[in-house]
């Protein structure tokens, strides 16, 4: 009887809608109490509205669905707990290492939003350039994210607050710290249902990491490269424990010199006499798109006749005071490397095996890291293949 009663009350209340409008806050379909769970009777409510023909199959389909499958709680690689009440079909991400994660879980028909900054980026995949704005990296406009509504966002920690109460769920991923990018990217993919999506990759990643390993695990230690990394936002800046860079060169066989500097940044600004002191057998220089001089910028639209421009920033860097006496420099090991590879935790691998045959290429013969690069494009990103992303081609 009590049900029953219950189930009245609530049939009454679905005269109002379904779909509840709300001033602030989340709202989830087939919820009328506000407590952001479909309850059995408040289910069998919905399924009494789609009888009388009040609301539409795919609502009822809907409402079903969060009822059986939400919420879920999700954790991320910060230890932050976030519990998502109904799928999420609109997603904004404000950092630029994050687009690709989005990507490869095959996400970009619920991304509504994208920096300038991205869209520049990745003028090269499919879908983008249509994309509404939110501001630049650097100068997010909040406000636009909350016009275009999105379910979730990822965005600043300092705005946490200000998206909850525009009831705009909060996930901060990072997917750009090699150490905990498979639980970011399984937390998203969660958030996303698109998990077998990211177990796919994780695997297509495992092996050819795996493979790496293999060869890299028969370089005796005193036949491994020294290797300077250095970031071209500005000269002298060593590649630190914390980078992707330095997980890059030691993945690839290096011992990266500036992988003892105590510190917690990414990149720790040194001066010539070190690393002429240090005096590195190899150096790789990595940047994104905007932290190269005009003219020979690595990325997908770097022309093949690039390469008198490339030579002659090898030559002017092999002259630079600190460089110029070391081994690298005496016999021309300076390689250059975009830093969307090195810095982007799902490209990692790739740019360990640019390195890697950089380094050593008498063992990586019959490998080419273009042909992974252009297996990583085509697979998981959705784009052809082009552009010049490590210099001089590794062979």
């Amino acid at each position: 009887m009590r049900w029953i009663v219950i189930s009245l009350v609530l049939i009454s209340c679905l005269g109002l809608a379904v779909f509840p409008a709300c001033a602030e806050g989340l709202v989830v379909p087939g919820d009328i109490d506000g407590d952001k769970i479909v309850s059995a009777e408040e289910l069998a409510a919905a399924e009494k509205e789609a009888k009388d023909g009040k609301i539409s199959a795919d609502d009822l389909q809907e409402i079903k669905r969060i009822h059986e499958k939400y919420p879920i709680v999700v954790t991320n690689s910060y230890g932050d707990t976030v519990t998502i009440y109904k799928p999420v079909k609109r997603i904004i991400s404000t950092p630029s290492w994050s687009y690709e994660t989005l990507f490869i879980l095959g996400a970009l028909d619920k991304v509504v939003g994208v920096t300038s900054t991205a869209k520049e980026t990745y003028h090269w995949v499919p879908g983008m350039d249509s994309k509404p704005t939110v501001g630049a990296w650097n100068s997010i406009d909040y406000e636009k994210i909350i016009e275009l509504k999105p379910d979730i966002v990822n965005t600043n920690k300092d705005v946490k607050d200000k998206m909850e109460m525009a009831g705009i769920a909060f996930l901060r991923i990072s997917t750009r710290n090699w150490t905990t990018f498979e639980t970011d990217l399984r937390c998203l993919a969660k958030v996303l249902e698109k998990d077998d999506r990211a177990e796919a990759f994780i695997k297509w990643n495992d092996d050819y990491r795996n493979r790496l390993a293999e060869i890299i695990d028969k370089i005796p230690p005193e036949d491994r490269l020294r290797v300077y990394g250095e970031s071209n936002h500005h000269h002298l800046s060593a590649a630190a424990p914390a980078s992707g860079l330095h997980c890059a060169i030691t993945m690839a066989g290096g011992i990266n010199i500036g992988g003892e500097l105590n510190v917690q940044s990414t990149y720790l600004d040194v001066d010539p006499e070190w690393i002429m002191t240090e005096n590195p057998q190899a150096i790789v220089i990595a940047a994104t798109m905007g932290d190269w001089p005009p003219g020979i910028a690595l990325d997908y639209s770097t022309p093949e006749n690039a390469a008198e421009s490339l030579n002659q920033y090898l030559k002017d860097t092999i002259s630079r005071p600190g460089i110029n006496t070391t081994d690298a420099a005496k016999n021309g090991r300076i390689y250059l490397l975009q830093g969307y590879c090195s810095e982007g935790a799902s490209r990692g691998v790739i740019a360990a095996y640019y390195i890697a045959k950089w380094l050593y290429p008498e063992r990586f013969g019959d490998i080419d890291p273009n042909e992974i690069h252009k297996e990583y494009f085509e697979r998981w990103l959705g784009a052809p293949y082009s552009g010049i992303w490590a210099y001089p081609e590794a062979s």
